[in-house]
């Protein structure tokens, strides 16, 4: 028998291994805490919920992030400013729950180098995984409050009235908890980028 293969999306996923932290016991490689004892810098928690075209939370979903650490370094080999004995590697992984909630526990990023020697602001970036797409929807997030979003080099290529879709707000009442939602369709879609 023979015939076309059939099409494949990116979820929703076989969680043993995939989504950490969740039902299953084991030692996990990577999950949504990113704190290391050896770590500095401000320590803060991401919240957020991921929502459909129609609104709805996406109870199946999968979140990376990716960081620099509070210096503005990156644990790659790549990046020669790196500290050799920090344990801070910048890279989580969750999956949400029932109602499309998500959390990670890091540290706030330091400013990076950006294209033609400018300094980006203080950002993360993520990739979310769902049912019914073909590839990862890569986005940023930024801080509220930081004077250097109104001269980061990438934030500025997106569209003014776009902008606030990228910047995570703190929770009321709370010092250490920032929200950012992300909806990857609609009236109030997070501005994705090509990459």
């Amino acid at each position: 028998m023979s015939g076309i293969t059939p099409s494949q999306t990116v979820g929703p996923y076989f969680k043993y291994g995939l989504t950490p932290g969740t039902s299953y016991q084991w030692n996990d490689a990577f999950g949504n805490d990113l704190v290391t004892p050896d770590v500095s810098g401000e320590r803060i928690r991401i919240v957020g919920r991921i929502f459909d075209g129609d609104g709805k939370p996406i109870n199946d979903s999968m979140l990376e992030i990716w960081q620099a650490d509070a210096q503005g370094r990156f644990a790659d080999p790549q990046d020669k400013r790196a500290l050799p004995n920090s344990a801070f590697k910048g890279f989580g992984r969750c999956g949400t729950d029932a109602e499309g909630q998500y959390t990670f526990h890091t540290i706030k990023p330091g400013t990076v180098p950006g294209p033609g020697e400018k300094s980006q602001a203080s950002h993360i970036l993520l990739a979310v995984y769902a049912r019914g797409m073909t590839q990862q929807a890569m986005t940023r997030i930024y801080f509220e409050n930081e004077s250097a979003n109104a001269t980061d080099p990438i934030l500025t290529l997106v569209p003014a009235d776009r902008r606030s879709t990228l910047i995570a707000t703190r929770e009321p009442g709370d010092s250490v908890t920032y929200r950012f939602d992300v909806h990857l369709q609609g009236d109030r879609e997070t501005v994705f980028f090509d990459v």
